[in-house]
């Protein structure tokens, strides 16, 4: 398995947090920033390579890294128009790595380590769900039909939707599919649109199922009010979650 860590986002509502620093680098607590609690997560479940794209400051965020873990073979690749596209052409840029099980994370999410034993450990393919919290406004929903996730995006509310945050594992075949379909779409120059308009194109050649977090901690971190809300989180249950 490879874990993909999108990290080539802007970060501009994040304020004057992130005119020096990419957002995943903003520090949640005990010593700990997004990006070294993610790969934490990787180690602690035997993740020992990691495909990471980067956008703004790609080389603090390279040498950061490197600084921090030396047990995960890293692949950087860089979207060097990181600021007129989506991730959905990061992930095409990366496509050549992309050679088995996935384990893909956006680069902001702050998650419960039992969350990423739970998707490491899954034999299918899965996204992260909370049918416990009511839908967001603007964020990722995921409509469900039979059990199976038939569509991810924004715009879908009704009362076959959940709230989903952007967690996934793929086995192979179905990240390849996946993959064809964003090649696809970035051969015709649709790179602003979310890496899930693709999925959806294919939501029927897959079977992505949701994994339920039940309240746990599993958000991206979008502006400042995000980043201290995780924080309090994590500080809170860093105790047990160290161990």
């Amino acid at each position: 398995m490879k874990a993909l860590l999108l990290n080539s986002g802007l970060g501009s509502r994040m304020g004057a947090l992130t005119k020096s620093l990419p957002k995943c680098m903003c520090q949640i607590g005990y010593g700990h920033t997004i990006i070294s609690w993610q790969l934490e997560m990787l180690r602690r479940n035997g993740v020992r390579e990691a495909v990471v794209t980067t956008g703004p400051f790609a080389g603090m965020l390279e040498e950061y890294i490197l600084a921090h873990e030396s047990e995960i073979e890293f692949t950087f690749v860089n979207n060097p128009v990181y600021s007129e596209t989506n991730y959905i052409y990061s992930m095409y840029l990366a496509k050549d790595y992309l050679d088995a099980d996935i384990l893909l994370l956006h680069g902001d999410l702050v998650i419960d380590p039992d969350v990423i034993t739970d998707l490491v450990s899954e034999k299918r393919s899965i996204v992260t769900v909370d049918s416990l919290i009511p839908l967001p406004e603007k964020d990722f929903k995921a409509k469900l039909r039979d059990g199976r996730i038939e569509s991810v995006g924004i715009e879908f509310f009704g009362e076959d939707c959940v709230a989903c945050q952007p967690a996934y594992k793929f086995i192979y075949a179905d990240f390849q599919e996946w993959m064809n379909k964003i090649a696809d779409f970035c051969s015709r120059g649709e790179t602003r649109v979310y890496a899930e308009n693709a999925l959806n194109n294919i939501s029927d050649k897959i079977a992505l199922y949701p994994l339920e977090l039940n309240n746990r901690l599993c958000n991206e971190v979008d502006n400042i009010n995000d980043l201290k809300w995780v924080s309090n989180i994590f500080k809170k249950h860093y105790d047990k979650w160290r161990l």
